[in-house]
């Protein structure tokens, strides 16, 4: 029953003087136990997810029990920054103007304060996405040395991802993977993040022991992650 695109329900919340157009994704799941809700930032929409004898009926009395709940989550989430020529685009939280070239030779890039992109107009915002992810590469190469080398480890090998939700993640063979979308935060965010998954090659846990080495390489720990928390959703449903 999962829904491919989000569907669009409509919740008249408490303290609300009108109907809310609420998007929703219907999730069914074999491990689900019960009805649940979560906010989906990249989509800005609300996932319903429901056991797999689950009936939409009790998704349906979720969403109306919690709809003040979800509509001011859903507001909450800011508008992604558009990729059209003459927009802004965040590097290293830094604005940047897209100026674009089309009759430039060659990938473009950042130049100052401004990220030039050539070819053909209907490609601009994959070669956006190109150039960030590019730029990401990177920026996370340069924060993770100087760790890597206070740690005493090295990753077996260092991803760039699409992901959704999570920022960073460390396997169990030593793969280190990053959303190349940290590129858009604050450099010290995209540290801490990058610090968080090399402290995960010597301690693949959260345990006090974990915690004290990422304290040791990133004192701003509670900063960054508030920003993410507050920032972060706007950053994913970029491209």
């Amino acid at each position: 029953m999962d829904s491919a695109e989000p569907e669009t329900v409509m919740l008249r919340p408490r303290a609300f003087m009108a109907e809310v157009a609420c998007p929703v994704r219907w999730h069914r799941s074999a491990r689900a136990r019960r009805v649940s809700l979560k906010i989906c930032p990249r989509e800005a929409a609300v996932v319903v997810t429901l056991p797999m004898r689950g009936s939409r009926r009790a998704g349906m009395a979720l969403l109306t029990e919690h709809a003040a709940w979800v509509a001011q989550r859903l507001a909450a989430i800011e508008a992604p920054p558009a990729l059209v020529p003459g927009a802004e685009i965040p590097i290293g939280d830094v604005p940047h103007l897209i100026m674009h070239e089309p009759s430039r030779r060659g990938p473009g890039g950042i130049e100052g304060q401004a990220l030039i992109v050539t070819g053909a107009a209907e490609f601009l915002p994959r070669r956006v996405c190109d150039l960030l992810r590019a730029e990401a590469a990177r920026r996370i190469a340069v924060a993770l040395a100087p760790h890597a080398q206070a740690l005493a480890v090295r990753p077996t090998a260092v991803r760039l991802k699409d992901t959704q939700t999570r920022w960073g993640s460390c396997a169990a063979n030593g793969t280190l993977a990053f959303s190349w979308r940290l590129v858009m935060a604050p450099d010290w965010v995209l540290d801490y993040v990058v610090a968080h998954e090399a402290a995960h090659l010597r301690e693949l846990n959260h345990s006090p022991r974990f915690w004290a080495l990422v304290e040791a390489r990133t004192p701003h720990r509670h900063a960054a992650t508030d920003w993410l928390k507050r920032h972060g959703p706007r950053l994913l449903r970029v491209g």
